[in-house]
This record gives structure tokens, sequence and C-alpha cells, in this order.
């Protein structure tokens, strides 16, 4: 399956995964009045609000430039997968992590997200982020790890201390593995059991690390079916 990176346009917004375009867990917090708008419904026990997310989208948009990368898969012209970032200021979830605050010289990495078979494109979303931010000449990626092993207590226990004190204010599906952010070549700026904080560093081009190896590897890979496939038999001398 071939799949494409592209940056997120507003006009793609109803074209994405159902949860990605709901979810409002790192948009929205409840408790501290600190939302996008104070009329607006939000589940506490779903967090979805796809008025509030489209608007959130569409702010940045506006005001800062691309906030979202969308992986979408050639055959069908599906949206399989999405990774979204955004100055810390704009993510008001970020103050709840106990390993805060982001660096203010950072662009916050909140969410990369495939859907199941897409597992390939995870890196390829990252590494179009970090085109992105280099290009507009962003210091750092900056992002909060998830080390648990989704167990119950543990899942309440994240859940406490980001959900307001209440672990249904929580999306576990939101929260990006540790093990996923290192092999990304990010790397722990702020240590926690639970709730990491990352950094990968893009100045001097460290952040072209990761990028530059899959395309080395890929070539290596390339090079070696080539050698390795059966060279054509002659054409008959008449």
């Amino acid at each position: 399956m071939s799949v494409s990176v592209t940056p997120l346009e507003l006009e793609m917004f109803y074209s994405l995964p159902a949860h990605t375009r709901r979810c409002v867990f790192w948009e929205m917090v409840q408790g501290d009045g600190e939302t996008l708008d104070p009329s607006a419904s939000v589940s506490r026990e779903t967090l979805e609000s796809e008025f509030d997310k489209e608007a959130w989208i569409s702010g940045l948009l506006l005001e800062w430039g691309t906030c979202g990368q969308v992986a979408v898969e050639s055959t069908t012209g599906n949206v399989v997968g999405t990774a979204l970032y955004a100055p810390p200021n704009r993510v008001p979830r970020a103050r709840r992590f106990p390993t805060g605050p982001v660096g203010s010289d950072a662009v916050l990495l909140t969410t990369v997200r495939v859907e199941p078979g897409f597992d390939d494109a995870l890196h390829t979303l990252v590494d179009a982020v970090v085109s992105d931010v280099v290009r507009r000449g962003v210091r750092a990626i900056e992002a909060f790890g998830f080390s648990g092993d989704r167990e119950p207590l543990e899942q309440d226990l994240v859940g406490l201390m980001l959900g307001s004190g209440m672990a249904s204010d929580t999306c576990q599906l939101c929260l990006m593995p540790t093990s996923f952010l290192l092999d990304a070549g990010f790397e722990v700026v702020a240590p926690d059991l639970y709730l990491p904080r990352l950094r990968l560093e893009l100045d001097e081009g460290l952040g072209w690390k990761s990028a530059v190896e899959r395309a080395l590897e890929k070539l290596v890979l390339e090079a070696d079916i080539s050698v390795s496939a059966p060279s054509p038999l002659p054409s008959p001398v008449c």
C-alpha cells in the first residue's frame, strides 16, 4: 500500500479519521475555564467536540500556519494517518503534564496516529513534521511520552494527573508511547515514570537524522534487491 504525506489544510478536515476529527483532549481542558468557547458543549466522558477541533485547526492555520501532516493512501485517497503540532501556548493540556513546561524554543508534537495496517506511515509523518518546522526556523520539537503498560491502575493514575482530577477526562489514545518517540530520534529531557518529556533538536541539521537513516536503509535495500535479481538472458543471435 502506497502512502503519501501532505500538509493539513482546512478543507481536509471532514476527511480525517473520526477520532482525530472529534477528540479535543489536547485542545481543551475541563475545569480551568480555558476552553476555546465558554459555551461549548464538551462531554467530560468522551472529550469529543468536532466543532471545537475544527476551530482549533482553523485558528492555527490562519495565525501560525501548517499545524498538521496527513497520510493519504494513494489508491483510495483515504486519510490513514495524521500528525498534529502547535506552539505550546496553543495546547492547554500541556500545562497538566508533570514534566512541563515545554521549551520556549520548541514546537509541541501532540499526536501521531495511523489507522490499523499503516504503521509504516508513523515515521513518515514525523519526518514530514520535521521538514516543515525546520523550513520555518524552529529549533526543536518536544513531545510528551507515555511509558506505562496501559494497565488499569496506570491509566487511572495518569488520568488523575492529566484530567483535572477525573480519569475519564483523559484520552489514552492521544498519548504517544515513549518508545516510539525514542525510535524517532527524540531524547528524554524531563524524566518521569509514566509521562516523560522528550526533545528532538533541529539545529545543525540534527533533526534530519532519522529521515536520512531511513532513506539510506531504503537505498541499501533497493541495491540488494537489484543485485540479487537474475540477469536477463541474452537475445538469441540469428
